[in-house]
């Protein structure tokens, strides 16, 4: 059982590339490099509704639980 972690997709998507996204929700790329990988342990909400609005998507596009 694990969440995976669906940033990178939207990126693509949306064609953004890390540098912008990170400026747009104001953390660094290091830290969004960690999300993306999934070796996040948490996430806060203020942070996940930053990307949702940035990528203009759902929380559920970005978080996916696998069994």
């Amino acid at each position: 059982m694990s969440i995976i972690v669906n940033v990178d997709v939207m990126m693509a998507k949306r064609k953004m590339s890390s540098q912008e996204l990170a400026e747009r929700i104001g953390i660094t790329q290091a830290n969004l490099s960690i999300l993306k990988t999934g070796k996040a342990k948490a996430i806060r909400f203020s942070t996940l509704e930053a990307i949702c609005q940035a990528l203009d998507c759902q929380p559920g596009d970005i978080l996916e639980y696998k069994i």
